[in-house]
């Protein structure tokens, strides 16, 4: 931050809002221009944005004069707030008549505002939803930030862990994954809880040098020479420092009590702090995050209260700038977007700098928490979602469905200039927080399994990193047009135009489909340089690119023989729509079934390009 240059002990300018501290007071109006798209088996719900809006809940009734109740999509976290200016419902009855209203929200946790004036429609029953795409690839728009450029991992202890699961070595597989992330996903930063775990021998009995990081070295080795760079969650809290070391978080036993003195915690931090910077080098380190702890609203993480909290956040604070001014580091890493403007009130009442706000979600699409950072005097801190995902539940079969690949797409396009990194936890099912996975296919929070099988929601990451360096101009008229349905194109320099489209709902009981969702998209591509082109379609559905679908319901870990048959499969299904077709006018078209969930990657390639 620039007023941070000369020390980070600056007074703060509060912005845009009244108050300098939020209450139950600071609401919001009711967002204007509400309307509604009915179509099948959805309604599509658009809003004016209101200015310095976190996010907005949406309501529904049955009747003009309610009761209204929150539109609740089941995605297991928050279920009040969604980003704007646009929400779809499938939660619905077809054919039934709702009325529904719209409010504004200032800050996580805060009631919403006022209500909009109810507005009324009904989702068709039958048919076929169809939708017409223009892709013009002659006219720029704007770039897309690579904000999928982060993820989550388990402890990087795993990295070093010799043993094996399902007859695969866990070290060797994790880094595998970080091989496969760096390669094809682009990934550049990896964010892990637990460095200070206990396994990771960081206290030393002698006086003298009485931390010892040989460890935390060779796992940092590891990441670096992968070209991955660290996001320091600072935690858990070694044992011999705890205030109550009996009072633990996961299956390796995490500490999450504050320290005994405070001044035992700086010290660790400062001196790994110092240690990072005399290995690795100051313009390196200056490039990582160091993050104070792990959803510490959560008592299952931290066994105190918000004001201990902040105390743990300025003593790491102090550690971290006093080694030097420009290591980054931020806060508050909390679950829901939980303590967003208390965090914030409190570190500008303590003059405390903030590099980059953390926080989490998962089941519904991230909101926007600049408003509360410009109110708070922190308008150029970073945003990093360092955790996000499509379930906050281990062992569920979500995580394993095609249903998390449109949810993805719709996160990172619909966050795109609200934050610099969306967090997807985590890159691999080698995870035990809850006890290690019992089967391949276990429901497991990773984007790849056991064994490095590239699930639904790794080939979504891909499709999108996979986009050529120039994004270009896409018109989308029809049933659930840009909400249920949406899209991106882009052009490479040698004239390949590929067109990435999505279809999926929030509403996580149709995780297995839903056949009034199911869209007809006519797609026209226009602006083409080359007479003739190559096109190729990949798909990512039920029953394409869906590693889980592949495997015997009955298998629990997969015999040399079924290993060997799904890392056969895993690949991208890809099938050629037309093998030299001509381009009149600089014009291309196809008709596709798009499912709901469903991706698909249309590739047109020039007769001379190299792909």
């Amino acid at each position: 931050m620039d007023d941070m240059t000369t020390g980070w002990m600056g007074q703060h300018k509060l912005v845009n809002l009244e108050a300098a501290s939020l209450n139950e007071a600071a609401i919001l109006p009711a967002p204007s221009g509400v309307h509604l798209e009915c179509g099948i088996g959805q309604i599509t719900i658009h809003w004016d944005e209101v200015y310095n809006a976190f996010g907005y809940t949406v309501f529904r009734s049955e009747t003009a004069d309610g009761p209204f109740a929150w539109v609740d999509h089941h995605g297991g976290d928050t279920l009040t707030v969604v980003p704007g200016p646009v929400y779809v419902d499938t939660t619905l009855l077809p054919a039934t008549p709702y009325w529904y209203a719209v409010a504004s929200i200032v800050a996580p946790g805060h009631p919403p505002g006022p209500m909009s004036e109810p507005t009324m429609g009904q989702a068709l029953s039958a048919g076929v939803g169809h939708l017409a795409v223009t892709v013009n690839a002659d006219r720029e728009s704007p770039s897309l930030h690579p904000i999928w450029g982060m993820l989550g991992s388990e402890h990087l202890s795993f990295l070093l862990e010799e043993a094996t699961l399902g007859g695969v070595a866990i070290g060797e597989d994790l880094h595998e994954a970080l091989t496969m992330a760096v390669a094809e996903l682009g990934t550049v930063y990896i964010r892990a809880h637990g460095i200070f775990l206990d396994d990771l021998d960081i206290i030393s009995d002698d006086e003298v040098r009485p931390f010892k990081f040989d460890i935390i070295d060779a796992i940092y080795d590891q990441l670096l020479a992968l070209g991955l760079k660290p996001v320091v969650e600072l935690s858990f809290m070694p044992k011999a420092l705890c205030e109550n070391p009996e009072i633990t978080v996961f299956t390796y036993r995490g500490h999450i009590s504050k320290p005994v003195q405070w001044t035992q915690w700086g010290r660790l931090v400062s001196a790994f702090c110092q240690h990072l910077v005399d290995r690795y080098g100051l313009e390196m380190v200056r490039e990582w995050g160091f993050e104070v702890w792990n959803e510490p609203n959560l008592e299952a993480f931290w066994h105190h209260s918000f004001e201990d909290y902040m105390t743990l956040y300025q003593v790491s604070v102090e550690a971290i700038k006093g080694v030097d001014l420009s290591l980054r580091v931020g806060g508050p890493a909390t679950a829901a977007s939980a303590w967003i403007a208390e965090f914030l009130d409190a570190a500008h009442k303590r003059h405390l700098p903030l590099d980059f706000l953390t926080t989490h979600l998962y089941g519904s699409l991230p909101p926007d928490p600049g408003p509360l950072l410009a109110h708070y005097g922190y308008p150029q801190t970073s945003i990093w979602w360092t955790e996000w995902g499509v379930t906050p539940t281990h062992f569920s079969s979500i995580n394993d469905s095609v249903f998390a690949a449109p949810f993805v797409l719709h996160g990172m396009k619909r966050t795109q200039g609200r934050a610099e990194y969306l967090a997807y936890w985590v890159v691999s099912d080698q995870f035990e927080e809850l006890g290690r996975p019992d089967r391949l296919f276990h429901g497991g929070f990773g984007l790849l399994t056991v064994g490095h099988l590239r699930k639904p929601r790794f080939w979504a990451i891909k499709l999108l990193n996979d986009l050529g360096p120039t994004i270009v101009h896409l018109e989308m008229d029809g049933d659930g047009a840009l909400g249920l349905v949406d899209a991106v194109s882009s052009k490479r320099t040698d004239g390949v135009v590929d067109v990435l489209l999505w279809n999926g709902t929030m509403n996580q009981a149709q995780q297995h489909g839903a056949g009034l969702l199911d869209r007809v998209i006519d797609l026209t591509v226009r602006g083409l340089d080359a007479s003739t082109y190559r096109a190729v379609l990949a798909r990512v559905d039920e029953q394409h690119s869906n590693i889980a679908a592949q495997a015997d319901p009955a298998m629990i870990w997969p015999n040399t023989e079924q290993w060997d048959h799904l890392r056969a499969l895993n690949t991208l299904d890809q099938a050629v729509v037309a093998e030299k077709s001509d381009t009149p006018n600089g014009v291309f078209s196809l008709r596709l079934t798009l499912p709901m969930p469903g991706v698909a990657r249309l590739r047109l390639e020039p007769a001379d390009a190299k792909t």
